[in-house]
């Protein structure tokens, strides 16, 4: 009772130094509307204690419903879900989200000592990342579109629904340049090229930011790194990262306003992203002039301590970040907060730096109006998410993204009077993935669904699975059937003997019973006081033979070397060293509910270190079934239809851009029935079809189409549309042409390999159509202009087939002769025209310094005297206009 007591004296206690502290505060400058918003943001960070700046510098994921995290100084944003709770029945989780979002601001508006109203944040890469909210293709499908019209109506759809629930912050746009297709995070970018990035990247931020949204445009800067992996090490030329990678993030900040940037994971010269001066308070806030705030990377800030092994501490993380620029640590958790918080209060942040960036948070919030209106009308949330429109709008974005890649004698549209049996093949025909970053639980029509539906009654769709994009070949082995002996009492799981040398010598620093061994110690070391990159186990127990379902008829480690494997005494997988990483399965013959004796021993002296013990007990091994099924299904059809697809996604980088699992045999397989096959591509990134392109008859890259992916792809494949989608990226033959993008300078020799060419299998702007178009006309007036003078280039595009279509209509700009070497080609315009059979129009656009200027010997950004040619086209390969013009 008498901690009961306490508890509400302290509530009260609290409640009345609130009250007291709003009542003092409530005539305070601060919260006048009329004065400047410098003025507002000058008062009323005098008024906040060193602990409430703190806060407003941190972000983290989470909500009020854990009441051991205090909010009771303030935050920054915080990244609200929609909680663990079932949504009340009749409720909307769009409607839903926007009352939990009011309830959690009326906290920070109410209940803190100065009334900071908290900014909600959200991804929205390619649609709000929360239930309810409409799913639009995938960022590198937009792009596809090259379509700015469009991609504006998309964004100010996503904006309305964000804004809608009260999230005034979104985590996006992404635009990183994807220079390397291996990269598994090409899929939420515009792709290899910086003017269309750039273009796309605007045309999304300028809808947030007009309607009073934060947009974050990420990652700064050079987010992929060698070999296309994830937030790799960046050492390239300050030349490279002006010409290729700044423009973007450029353009978005000081032409279409972009008040938040989020730095990468990766380190540039040396220095971690989070706390690289010249990229920040330099380049960002120095020369760009850039006024908003700089954000971290989730949990990115520390990198420097355990990743890049720059820093000490957290400490001297915190205030390098600090002092380069960072204004807003973003964690994975509120308790991730401890560690930059001590380092604040103990002074490792100046306070004029300090200063600096809770002025620039305390702006934002000023601008958007989040004093004066700090709530939305939950009615709009349901009146806006998902609307009949934006639906539309979903199916539409997917119909002009889709890309038809090949389409042999025609194949493509199909003829509804002759289709009578059509065989969709494919995990993905039925799956309807949307990709990453797309809300929790959001659904979409599949493919299988889209053609059903499109076909109503006139003809018969019949599906089988064929192949999946990762077959099972083993799994880990489960809890159940492990186990070992504890002061005689039989307990699940392996005992693990842990030693702090990768011996097994001497007495184990730690003993544990391991329920799976099933272990990812990358950054980390398997228990307090082991060395994450010195140390040994031995597991030992017994394993229990299933009674029920499937024998094991192999079992092994899946890990990195330096492993033994025991079997009743016997051993039967020896990898006693450290090379690689691999699966090692050995033979077993065991029967139905036997008990064997198990050892695993296992080392590591480098870290980074995984290991699994596996096994293919309850793993199908039917996979050639599933092919023969689909074949023989695929022989009684006038059609066939595989969609196919791939993995990928953040950290999930692919060394082989072939389509995995057994898909290709599925293909080729279906192929050499003598049927029409088309092959539907799932999928955010480039794909290696060598082994199977040739043998089909229409290919087409439907990317990650959204929601309405499946209907959008049915009107394809049925003529319903046209398809005009462009490629935003290069497909390389193979992995080894990699890096290939159109933009490249030119090479000291040639472009060949030995054993094969240098040229894509589809180039950048590529892209075909069910009609055909001819250019003609093109002027280029004047020819001659001073380096501040403007070129007008116009061209005649006609439709000289028989069906309606749309074309894009491409500029590419080429420097004959430059004092430094010049990309061999370069986008500076496009435009999407739609065009009646028959039908003619005149394409224009203009050129001026910003596409002329260069970097010269001295790195200035210089329009030099000489001859530039126009090439113009469908594609950066097929160029049907060319001329010059001279800059005098």
């Amino acid at each position: 009772m008498q901690k009961v007591l306490l508890r509400s004296g302290a509530l009260l206690l609290s409640a009345l130094h609130t009250s007291a502290a709003q009542s003092v505060s409530a005539n305070a400058p601060y919260r006048d509307a009329r004065l400047t918003v410098d003025a507002r943001v000058r008062d009323l960070a005098a008024r906040m204690t060193p602990d409430e700046k703190f806060w407003q510098l941190y972000l983290s994921p989470g909500d009020r419903d854990n009441p051991a995290h205090d909010y009771s100084h303030g935050a920054f944003g915080l990244q609200i879900t929609l909680g663990t709770g079932a949504i009340p029945k009749g409720t909307s989780a769009a409607r839903y989200h926007a009352s939990r979002i009011n309830s959690i601001q009326h906290y920070f508006v109410d209940s803190t000592r100065l009334g900071i109203p908290v900014l909600p944040v959200e991804e929205a890469v390619h649609g709000l990342a929360r239930e309810g909210a409409t799913t639009f293709p995938q960022a590198i499908a937009l792009a596809a579109t090259w379509d700015t019209a469009m991609m504006s109506r998309v964004a100010r759809a996503i904006a309305a629904e964000t804004r809608s629930r009260g999230v005034r912050d979104v985590l996006s746009p992404v635009i990183n340049i994807a220079n390397d297709v291996r990269w598994g995070r090409v899929e939420e970018t515009y792709g290899e090229d910086p003017f269309l990035t750039s273009q796309m990247g605007r045309s999304f931020a300028e809808a947030f930011e007009r309607l009073g949204i934060v947009t974050t445009p990420k990652h700064f800067i050079a987010n992929v790194g060698e070999g296309g992996r994830d937030s790799y090490p960046i050492d390239v030329s300050q030349r490279f990262l002006d010409e290729i990678h700044f423009p973007p993030f450029k353009a978005l900040i000081t032409r279409s306003h972009a008040r938040s940037v989020m730095t990468s994971y990766n380190s540039i010269d040396g220095q971690p992203a989070t706390q690289n001066r010249a990229l920040i308070n330099g380049k960002l806030k120095g020369e760009w002039g850039f006024t908003g705030f700089v954000i971290s990377d989730a949990a990115a800030t520390g990198g420097a301590t355990v990743l890049h092994l720059t820093e000490a501490s957290t400490a001297t993380a915190t205030r390098d970040a600090y002092d380069s620029g960072l204004d807003v640590v973003f964690q994975s958790s509120w308790e991730q907060h401890r560690p930059y918080l001590t380092a604040f209060q103990r002074g490792a942040v100046r306070d004029s730096v300090l200063n600096a960036s809770v002025s620039r948070v305390l702006r934002a919030k000023f601008e958007l109006g989040l004093f004066e209106h700090p709530y939305v009308d939950v009615d709009s949330a349901d009146n806006i998410n998902r609307s009949v429109e934006h639906i539309a709008l979903a199916r539409d974005a997917a119909r002009k993204a889709i890309v038809l890649l090949r389409n042999e004698r025609q194949t493509l549209p199909l003829n509804r009077a002759k289709i009578k049996f059509i065989a969709v093949l494919g995990s993905d025909a039925a799956e309807a993935r949307l990709g990453g970053y797309s809300a929790e639980g959001a659904k979409g029509i599949s493919v299988l669904n889209g053609i059903r539906e499109a076909v109503g009654k006139t003809a018969t769709v019949r599906y089988a699975l064929g192949a999946e994009r990762l077959p099972r070949e083993y799994a880990v082995v489960p809890a159940e059937f492990v186990s070992s002996t504890f002061e005689s009492k039989r307990i699940a799981g392996l005992q693990g003997e842990y030693w702090d040398n990768n011996r097994l010598d001497g007495a184990p620093k730690l003993v544990r019973t391991d329920t799976r061994i099933d272990f990812g110690w990358t950054l980390n070391s398997p228990a307090r006081g082991i060395p994450f990159d010195w140390y040994s186990v031995r597991w030992t127990g017994r394993l229990q033979i299933p009674t029920n379902g499937s024998l094991p008829t192999r079992i092994g480690v899946d890990g990195n070397d330096g492993y033994r494997l025991y079997l009743d005494g016997k051993l039967i997988i020896d990898n006693w060293h450290k090379k690689s990483y691999g699966v090692q399965l050995a033979p077993i013959s065991v029967a139905r509910g036997s008990v064997h004796d198990i050892k695993l021993e296992y080392f590591e002296s480098t870290g980074n270190a995984r290991v699994k013990l596996v096994w293919d007990a309850g793993v199908p091994r039917d996979w050639f079934r599933k092919i023969d099924s689909a074949v023989a299904l695929a022989r009684l059809s006038d059609v066939t239809v595989i969609v196919a697809g791939i993995e990928e996604g953040e950290f999930r980088d692919r060394s082989s851009l072939s389509l995995p699992g057994h898909q290709e045999e599925l293909i080729t397989r279906v192929a050499a029935t003598g049927k029409p096959v088309i092959v539907v591509l799932s999928g955010g990134s480039a794909i290696t079809m060598s082994r199977w392109i040739d043998k089909v008859d229409a290919v087409v890259d439907a990317w990650y189409a959204g929601e309405q992916g499946g209907r959008a792809t049915a009107d394809v494949l049925l003529g319903d549309y046209n398809p005009a989608g462009r490629l935003p990226i290069t497909f390389p033959m193979a992995e080894g042409q990699l890096p290939l993008y159109y933009n490249h300078k030119p090479t000291g020799r040639g472009d060949d390999y030995l054993d094969l060419t240098g040229q894509p299998l589809f180039p950048f702007g590529f892209g075909l159509s069910y009609t055909s178009f001819e250019y003609s006309g093109l002027l280029i007036d004047p020819a001659t202009i001073n380096p501040n003078g403007t070129v007008r280039v116009r061209c005649t595009v006609k439709n000289t087939g028989s069906r309606t279509g749309d074309e894009v209509v491409q500029l590419y700009l080429k420097d004959i002769l430059a004092s430094v070497a010049r990309p061999v080609m370069q986008l500076e315009g496009f435009t999407r025209i739609e065009l009646k059979p028959g039908e003619s129009r005149e394409v224009s656009f203009t050129i001026g310094p910003d596409q002329l200027q260069m970097l010269d010997r001295d790195m200035h950004w210089i329009v030099e005297p000489g001859s530039f040619r126009v090439l113009v086209g469908a594609s950066s390969r097929d160029i049907r206009l060319r001329g010059e013009f001279v800059v005098q």
